[in-house]
């Protein structure tokens, strides 16, 4: 290819002039020095697409200045041009990194494929090597584009969320806020036991699921304001089945279907709807548990005052291993009265404390 730039080098000036002058002729631009050390000089003062270089000269051999080339710029082709018919030559000189050998006395039609070659070479080598690099580019372009959408993705779940919570809410006056409470407490306890944060995101949604299901129990059984009937009590457990009917369907919220189905669970097996046991309930519900019964215990209700916080932690103490597992607890009881106690007065939104460092 016209127009590139080739470094001659060679002791003997008149193999330079001629060499130079053959590949001038066919439009390339030719920059000759006598041994390898001026070799280096230009090679680190410019940029060249191809080096021509004898064996034997003084200062610095050819072979030392294909090592140099090759460090400096690994993309440079070197063709080694000698007298020296030795076959070990050639392959030590192949074996370095050179791209060809060519033996003098050459002929002109030889020197021009040899050069042709390189550089065709050289082009595709640099060509490969900028479509990997746009490749990357748009890899990393189309990644980031993607990340954004999950992310606005994810943020509209939240937002489905906190309306499906805020129409439990207008349903059960009784509990409002919980929802809220009862997830960022939720958050906050798995963070405590390291829980990974993708897993964590599933807990905080089954968390503010948990009571979905009442939307589906009467208003009459819901609202009733004194103490249920058997029936009743019996009607407001399949709670949890109604839930998991209606998250189960829908994909980001399969891992928080688990939880809601299992948030009545206890861990001697007492609880409902399944009578899971230990680890057989969903470690997102038995976290759940915890927080569930320190909000309920330190919330007004109609028929008591709010408990302090000292009274709730001390019930959820009594009941490790029996309702609730003693791992969650003892991550529970590991943060002062204070530190709970300010969770439930500045809760605004609860998701916002997945992207908190850890408690």
């Amino acid at each position: 290819m016209a127009g590139e730039k080739i470094l001659v080098c060679d002791d003997e000036e008149a193999i330079r002039e001629v060499v130079s002058t053959l590949l001038e002729a066919q439009g390339y631009r030719c920059t000759v020095v006598p041994d390898g050390s001026h070799a280096i000089q230009q090679i680190k003062n410019d940029s060249h697409d191809l080096v021509l270089s004898d064996i034997v000269m003084p200062e610095m051999d050819g072979m030392r200045l294909l090592r140099q080339v090759r460090s400096h710029d690994k993309d440079v082709p070197v063709i080694m041009v000698t007298a020296m018919h030795d076959i070990s030559i050639a392959l030590e000189a192949i074996r370095a990194g050179a791209y060809d050998y060519i033996l003098k006395p050459f002929e002109k039609d030889q020197l021009y494929h040899s050069v042709g070659r390189a550089l065709e070479h050289r082009h595709l080598v640099l060509e490969n090597r900028s479509y990997q690099r746009n490749l990357e580019h748009l890899v990393a372009e189309r990644t980031q584009q993607l990340s954004v959408t999950l992310h606005n993705l994810e943020q509209s779940y939240d937002y489905t969320l906190e309306a499906l919570g805020s129409a439990l809410d207008a349903k059960d006056a009784e509990t409002e806020g919980h929802c809220q409470r009862v997830t960022a407490i939720t958050i906050l306890i798995a963070r405590i036991m390291r829980v990974d944060k993708d897993r964590l995101r599933h807990i905080a949604r089954g968390a503010f699921l948990h009571d979905i299901g009442k939307m589906g129990i009467p208003d009459q059984v819901l609202r009733k304001p004194g103490p249920l009937t058997e029936d009743e009590r019996e009607l407001m457990k399949r709670h949890c089945d109604i839930g998991y009917t209606v998250l189960k369907k829908i994909p980001f919220l399969k891992e928080a279907a688990e939880i809601v189905l299992s948030h009545q669970e206890f861990f001697n097996g007492s609880g409902y709807p399944r009578g899971l046991k230990g680890e057989e309930i969903p470690l997102g519900a038995r976290i759940f548990a915890v927080a569930d019964t320190f909000d309920a215990m330190t919330s007004d209700r109609p028929y008591r005052k709010a408990l302090p916080v000292s009274a709730a932690r001390e019930e959820i103490r009594k009941f490790a291993g029996i309702q609730f597992d003693p791992l969650v607890v003892q991550a529970f009881l590991t943060k002062p009265d204070m530190f709970w106690a300010d969770v439930r007065k500045n809760i605004g939104d609860p998701f916002h404390y997945l992207q908190f460092e850890d408690p």
